[in-house]
C-alpha cells in the first residue's frame, strides 16, 4: 500500500515548518507529502523547499492563486496528480506525533475510511513552539488541552471497529481513506468556497455510498495550532450544501476531482 500524506496550507509558513519537522521525525514516513497551496506567497514555498531538500522522500506542492478560500479546489487538484492508494490527511496547522503515519497505516481496511481527534495547543504556548520549532509533547506537557487524547496506546486502537453511520467526530484535519473511494464520490465539492463543512460533506457522500467509518483513538494523534478563527462568510451556503447531502444521499458532486482526471 502506497501512502501520501496530504498537507493543506495557506499563508502561514511558521506553522508549515513545524509541521513538516514533525513530518520528518516519523517512525514510518509516507511515500510522499502533497502539499496542498490554496495561494501562499514566497515564505511558504522556501519553506518547503527546505524541505525538499533534506527530506528522503517525494514532497510535490501543489499552487493555485489566491481568490479566497478554495481549498476544496487545491484538494482535489492535489490528489488528482498522485498514484498512492491512500491518503492520510491533515492540516498546515497540525504538528504530528511520531507514530501518526504508521498507526494511520496500520488502521487502513478496505471499504472504509478513518478518522481520528486532535488535541489542542493552548494560545499562550504558541511563541514558543515557534521559536523552538517544538514536535513533541507529553501527557503532562503545559502546553496542551484534551490531555486524555494524548495517550499512545497501540493494542487499544484495536477496539475500534468501522461503523455505517456518520460520526459528529469527523475532522479534515485528521482524516485518512482510500484513493479510489475520493474519485468514487468525485472528491470535494468545488461549490464549496470559504471556511466551513467541505470535509464532512465530503465524508458524508462517502457514508452515502456505503463506505465505513472508523474512529482511530490511542493513536494517529495531531496537535492543533491555536490561531483566530476564519472568517465564516459562506458558512450557511456551504451546511446548506451539505443538510441537502444528507437529505438526499447524495454519493456525487458535479464539481469535483474528474475534471482533472480528464485533463
Amino acid at each position: 500500500m502506497r501512502t501520501a500524506l496530504l498537507i493543506s496550507t495557506y499563508n502561514w509558513p511558521e506553522a508549515l515548518e513545524v509541521v513538516l519537522k514533525s513530518v520528518k521525525r516519523q517512525v514510518q514516513l509516507p511515500d510522499e507529502i502533497l502539499i496542498a497551496d490554496d495561494g501562499s506567497g514566497k515564505e511558504t514555498q522556501n519553506i518547503i523547499e527546505q524541505f525538499q531538500n533534506s527530506l528522503s522522500i517525494p514532497i510535490k506542492h501543489f499552487w493555485q492563486e489566491d481568490k479566497g478560500f478554495r481549498k476544496s479546489e487545491i484538494l482535489n487538484k492535489a490528489i488528482a496528480q498522485t498514484n498512492v492508494d491512500y491518503i492520510i490527511q491533515i492540516d498546515g496547522d497540525c504538528i504530528v506525533h511520531p507514530f501518526f503515519v504508521q498507526d494511520h497505516r496500520n488502521t487502513a481496511q478496505e471499504g472504509s475510511y478513518v478518522f481520528g481527534s486532535r488535541v489542542n495547543i493552548k494560545p499562550s504556548a504558541v511563541p514558543g513552539i515557534y521559536k523552538n520549532k517544538h514536535t513533541h509533547f507529553s501527557v503532562l506537557s503545559p502546553s496542551i488541552k484534551n490531555r486524555t487524547r494524548n495517550f499512545h496506546i497501540p493494542i487499544l486502537q484495536k477496539i475500534y471497529t468501522p461503523k455505517p453511520t456518520f460520526s459528529t467526530k469527523t475532522r479534515g484535519c485528521n482524516l485518512a481513506y482510500w484513493r479510489k473511494d475520493f474519485i468514487g464520490v468525485n472528491g470535494y465539492d468545488e461549490a464549496m468556497e470559504g471556511w466551513g463543512r467541505e470535509d464532512t460533506e465530503f465524508v458524508w457522500r462517502m457514508v452515502n455510498k456505503g463506505i465505513y467509518g472508523k474512529r482511530l483513538r490511542y493513536g494517529g494523534i495531531v496537535y492543533h495550532i491555536f490561531h483566530p478563527e476564519n472568517s465564516r462568510n459562506n458558512l450557511d451556503k456551504n451546511d446548506k450544501i451539505q443538510k441537502a447531502t444528507e437529505r438526499e444521499k447524495r454519493t456525487w458532486c458535479n464539481d469535483g476531482i474528474d475534471k482533472y482526471l480528464r485533463a
